[in-house]
């Protein structure tokens, strides 16, 4: 309570005069009075107003600026914690145009562009600066997109790769079909021949993701790319863990949903796997970074059921989606679920001790050498026992024996006649990978009969 003497020394109403003062200098910066009076204070910093709406698990929590720090947080500590990328890189971002790969892509020049500052700021200059490049794979081919939007779809993917300061960056927009040879004039009927004998709906789709991986491999092996960076965020890989179990892929699932991938001849790396799609929504509303979405019409897959199941449950509990990824988190993962050890010297010592600290100990994770030559899938003991079963047989016969269950159920025709019509179109790649898990099966099992074999030396008597 104040005083009424007009003689008071007490200072009683000197901070509520200096809080008028500063609201005159500058009327931007909330004070204390405003703060008191408003509800929605931004918890970190405890002056801006938070910023609400997005449904988000921290929604309302923070303001516009500590909510991108925060975002740009779970994103750098993903990077660092488990070596993503280091400074002798040559980076792939996997851009489709949506909110999380615009993201991604984002964040991935805002560190490059910080490296290249340091870089020329530093006199010996001895760190060099990681490369990136950017692409989008066009799927027209097998996938019904309205005529034109195709063409407004590579402009836009253009304008925003070129509008990013340095360092420049390489566009490469590569076709769908183009996993098979260059010298192959036929390659586009042969897909959509492949892709239209699926006759499941859910198959239909998993497979156009298993072609589409081969496709980006491609392109980051030809260019002699390092890394491949996808904008999958934890949103994704919680409906991923729902439709992989419904699909009976529990085996392979820790495989899907880990930091690294590192199964494949370039490794995957997930740096928003920790970052929910509300997040990242309004990241680019705040930001005003454009996205783009192709019409491709209704579809009724177990994927898409899936999603839509799992942002149900998000819109009634916002930690719906972090408590299924935590939950999967428990499973094991794979010995190939980690950067292989950094030994370059380029590399700072420090990031070569937090991978060597960060990276799955032997007791941690689970040794799969055989995968699915079809999904590439790590396959359980049982299924590569199923294979050596059905070494006798036609070359398609072998195949479908070689792949998983679920695209044994899903994907693969039935019937002799069609099956080896599907195999007769499929890729090198994926009839070569058959061949490879052949002959490691065949040389696993001579290891498991090894004690049993007679040596050159020995009598047969």
């Amino acid at each position: 309570m104040a005083c009424n003497g007009s003689g008071c020394q007490s200072g009683c109403y000197k901070e509520e005069e200096e809080e008028e003062e500063r609201k005159c200098e500058n009327p931007a910066v909330p004070t204390k009075t405003d703060s008191a009076s408003n509800g929605n204070i931004c918890v970190k910093c405890k002056l801006n107003e938070s910023v609400s709406g997005y449904g988000g698990i921290d929604d309302g929590r923070f303001c516009a600026d500590c909510f991108k720090s925060n975002l740009f947080g779970k994103f750098r500590y993903a990077v660092t914690s488990n070596a993503m990328i280091s400074p002798t890189d040559k980076v792939l971002v996997a851009f489709s145009g949506g909110p999380s790969s615009r993201v991604a892509l984002q964040y991935v020049h805002d560190i490059q562009e910080r490296a290249q500052k340091n870089f020329d700021a530093s006199r010996d200059r001895s760190l060099p600066v990681f490369g990136v490049g950017v692409v989008f794979i066009d799927e027209s081919a097998v996938v019904p997109v309205p005529s034109g939007e195709m063409d407004e779809a590579v402009g836009f993917i253009t304008s925003v790769v070129s509008s990013l300061a340095p360092p420049k960056k390489e566009l490469h927009v590569v076709p769908i079909e183009t996993i098979y040879s260059s010298d192959s004039s036929d390659g586009k009927e042969r897909l959509i021949k492949i892709v239209n004998a699926v006759r499941d709906p859910t198959g239909r789709e998993d497979l156009l993701v298993n072609i589409r991986m081969l496709a980006l491999q491609k392109v980051a092996s030809e260019f002699g790319y390092n890394r491949l960076v996808l904008g999958s965020c934890i949103s994704r890989i919680a409906s991923h863990v729902i439709s992989a179990t419904v699909k009976g892929q529990g085996y392979s699932l820790p495989a899907d949903i880990q930091y690294v991938d590192a199964r494949w001849e370039i490794p995957v790396v997930l740096p928003l796997r920790d970052c929910f799609a509300q997040e990242i929504n309004m990241l680019c509303h705040l930001d005003g970074l454009k996205t783009l979405k192709l019409s491709t019409g209704p579809s009724s897959t177990i994927n898409d059921l899936v999603s839509s199941f799992v942002a149900l449950l998000q819109e009634e509990n916002p930690s719906r989606e972090s408590t299924i990824v935590r939950t999967a988190g428990k499973l094991f993962p794979f010995q190939f679920n980690k950067i292989p050890e950094i030994t370059d010297g380029n590399v700072p010592l420090a990031t070569r001790r937090r991978q060597k600290r960060d990276n799955l100990k032997s007791n941690e994770s689970v040794s799969s050498e055989s995968f699915c030559p079809l999904c590439y899938s790590p396959l359980d003991k049982s299924e590569i026992v199923n294979q050596s079963n059905h070494d006798k047989g036609s070359t398609s016969e072998i195949f479908y024996a070689a792949c998983c269950s679920s695209c044994q159920y899903q994907i693969l025709p039935r019937d002799s006649t069609s099956m080896e019509q599907f195999y007769m179109n499929l890729p090198q790649s994926i009839i070569s990978r058959s061949e490879e898990a052949k002959n490691y099966n065949l040389s696993l099992l001579r290891e498991q009969i090894q004690d049993c074999l007679l040596s050159d030396d020995e009598d047969e008597t």
